[in-house]
C-alpha cells in the first residue's frame, strides 16, 4: 500500500515563525506582513510564536534570515519584501541573489523559508500582488510555510517511529 504524508492535520501548538520584512516600499511591504501574520494565526500559532524582523530593504533580508537561522529557534521563516523595477537592472540582480541565498539557506538549516519578495515591473503590479486583484504573496508565503512546518513535523514523526520500533 502507498503511504502518503502531509502532515495537513497536525497542530501548530508551540511552533515558533518568524517573519523578515523589508521597510522599504512599506506602503507594500505592510500589507505583506500583516498577511502573513493572520494566515500564521488562523493556522494556529500564537502571537507570542510570531516574530517580526524588519530589515531596510530587501538586500538586507538574507543575512536576517540567516542570523534567525543561526538560533535554531524557529521551525519556519516568511520573508517579505518588494524590489520595483526602476531605470536600470539592480532589481534582477536583488531577486536573483536574495532568492538563491533564501534556497541555500532553507536547504542548509533543513528549515521552511517562505519567499514572498515580489519583483514587479511598477507599483501598481506590486500592489495588485500585496492585497489587490493578484491576491497577497504574504498570505502565499506564510501558507507554504505552515504547510512545510506540518510536513517537517509528519515526516519527523513518521519515521521516527520506525525507527523506534526497529523497523529501517
Amino acid at each position: 500500500m502507498v503511504t502518503s504524508i502531509d502532515g495537513t492535520n497536525l497542530s501548530l501548538k508551540g511552533q515558533k515563525v518568524a517573519i523578515v520584512v523589508s521597510k522599504y516600499n512599506n506602503h507594500i511591504t505592510d500589507s505583506l506582513k500583516d498577511a502573513a501574520v493572520e494566515t500564521l494565526k488562523q493556522a494556529g500559532i500564537s502571537d507570542a510564536d510570531i516574530f517580526v524582523v524588519v530589515v531596510p530593504g530587501a538586500w538586507e533580508i538574507s543575512l536576517a534570515t540567516k542570523r534567525l537561522a543561526d538560533t535554531m529557534t524557529f521551525a519556519g521563516i516568511v520573508c517579505l519584501g518588494a524590489v520595483i523595477k526602476g531605470d536600470t537592472s539592480h532589481d534582477q540582480h536583488i531577486n536573483r541573489a536574495v532568492s538563491m541565498n533564501l534556497s541555500e539557506i532553507s536547504v542548509d538549516f533543513d528549515m521552511p523559508i517562505g519567499l514572498g519578495l515580489l519583483t514587479c515591473n511598477t507599483v501598481e503590479q506590486a500592489l495588485q500582488r500585496s492585497g489587490g486583484s493578484m491576491g497577497n504573496k504574504g498570505q502565499e508565503a506564510a501558507s507554504a510555510v505552515i504547510d512545510m512546518i506540518r510536513l517537517n513535523l509528519a515526516i519527523e514523526d513518521r519515521f521516527s517511529l520506525e525507527l523506534a520500533a526497529g523497523d529501517p
